[in-house]
């Protein structure tokens, strides 16, 4: 009777020691997650566009900034210069929107501020008598000053008056030298609404008048006037006179346009517009191998070019042809920028300095309100180009973040189906070699023999 053997020991396919289901299953997963890597990298432009445009918006605040000092009544192409021709008697300064001009000014007397001060004592904290005394100040409510055991020195009483100073109107000093120490008291208010009056005095301590308050008198262009404070703000509007001496003989104020504000201000406009156009400029370059710049195919960054690019050449009819910037030696170079001639913009601002305001603020059709305008409408926080392209990008940058979202919760799904499955494949080839051992078993052939038969 003849029979035979099958070997079923196979290698090679992990039977007995099985199979790393982590390792096999990572590698589907990863293989799995590659068009994952396109939907970040157009995440990551989106957030890069975001980036750009907020940088463009910032950039864009800061020109509307210096277009508005060239357009508002208080800004610095309105700064007025106030000088004086003697100032040891009379100084100025001027706001802008100050009338222009010159005045003449006399100062017969200069407002005083009214004081007092006590007899000498040995020191600070020499004691005298107690008693009270009263202080008025102008025509104001007199107050009495009561001093007992705990304020009867000079640092004392000085400390209880400024203590109150606010209520008395009046504020006190400790001076002392070598012979001594004196108590001063100043009125907090010059002029004569300001004289100091001490009476009633019964502590012993004598006090003596060292100037009365008195109102200025000056004249400004013959009209004569007075003033209780040094500083002057009403005689001429958007100007302050500071009256400082006197003199017989007038005094010449001129108000001046302020060529020098107005020369920062041309130059703080011109730095940022510059800044918007380098900006602009770095998006449109680009260069072939390189890195493409987020905004290069905005169709918004365009829009905002084109409209500067009109906004700067913008030209006013005048008497002799259109005025433009290049008339006051801005000029508009090569790459979109601008460049600043010093020398013409000075000539511009010292010789005619009513045609630069008028180019700039003209009511109708000025410069800067034209500019503003535009800028308005490029920045509005509700409805400007920049709002809306950066809504649109926002809103792709959502769906596609929710598209990573589900994409990723996919490959989660799949990774646990992988898992399982390849978990049984695993557990089947650890037990293949238990199976085929009792097959070789039943079989009668040893786990040792290869193929044959046996006679």
């Amino acid at each position: 009777m003849g029979g035979f053997g099958v070997n079923l020991n196979t290698t090679g396919l992990g039977l007995g020691s099985g199979i790393d289901v982590q390792a096999t299953v990572n590698q589907l997963v990863q293989a799995a997650e590659a068009p994952e890597q396109a939907m970040k990298q157009e995440q990551q432009l989106f957030t890069s566009q975001a980036s750009a445009l907020n940088n463009l918006n910032s950039l864009l605040n800061a020109l509307q900034t210096a277009v508005t000092a060239l357009q508002g009544p208080d800004g610095q192409l309105n700064a007025a210069a106030a000088t004086s021709s003697n100032s040891t008697v009379v100084t100025a300064t001027a706001n802008p929107g100050a009338t222009l001009g010159t005045h003449s000014v006399t100062v017969a007397q200069v407002a005083t501020v009214s004081s007092y001060y006590t007899a000498e004592l040995a020191s600070a904290g020499t004691t005298f008598g107690t008693g009270q005394f009263t202080l008025q100040v102008g025509t104001g409510t007199p107050a009495t000053i009561t001093v007992d055991n705990t304020d009867n020195t000079l640092n004392g009483l000085a400390a209880y008056i400024n203590n109150n100073s606010q209520s008395l109107g009046v504020t006190a000093n400790v001076i002392s030298d070598t012979s001594g120490s004196r108590l001063s008291l100043t009125s907090n208010t010059s002029g004569a609404p300001g004289d100091l009056q001490v009476s009633g005095n019964t502590t012993g301590l004598s006090f003596t008048k060292a100037a009365t308050g008195a109102n200025a008198s000056f004249t400004l262009d013959g009209v004569p006037l007075s003033s209780s404070t040094n500083s002057v703000t009403t005689a001429l509007p958007g100007v302050t006179l500071n009256l400082v001496g006197t003199s017989s003989s007038p005094v010449s104020v001129s108000i001046t346009p302020d060529a020098n504000q107005a020369t920062a201000a041309m130059n703080s406009f011109v730095s940022a517009y510059n800044a918007v156009v380098q900006a602009i400029n770095t998006q449109f370059t680009y260069t072939q191998g390189g890195t493409q710049p987020p905004l290069f195919s905005d169709n918004t960054l365009a829009q905002v070019q084109q409209t500067l690019a009109n906004d700067v050449n913008y030209a006013i009819p005048g008497s002799s042809g259109p005025t433009t910037l290049a008339t006051f030696g801005v000029n508009v170079q090569q790459d979109g920028t601008l460049s600043v001639d010093t020398g013409k913009l000075s000539t511009a601002l010292t010789g005619n300095f009513s045609a630069v305001q008028s180019f700039f603020q003209s009511a109708t059709n000025g410069f800067a309100a034209n500019f503003s305008n535009d800028l308005t409408n490029l920045t509005d926080p509700t409805k400007g180009a920049l709002y809306i392209d950066l809504q649109g990008i926002g809103q792709n940058q959502a769906a596609v973040t929710q598209q990573i979202s589900d994409f990723q919760a996919t490959i989660a799904q799949q990774q646990q189906a992988w898992t399982q499955q390849f978990s049984q494949v695993n557990a089947t080839l650890q037990t293949l070699p238990v199976l085929l051992s009792q097959i070789d078993s039943q079989l009668g052939i040893t786990s040792s023999s290869s193929t044959g038969s046996v006679l």
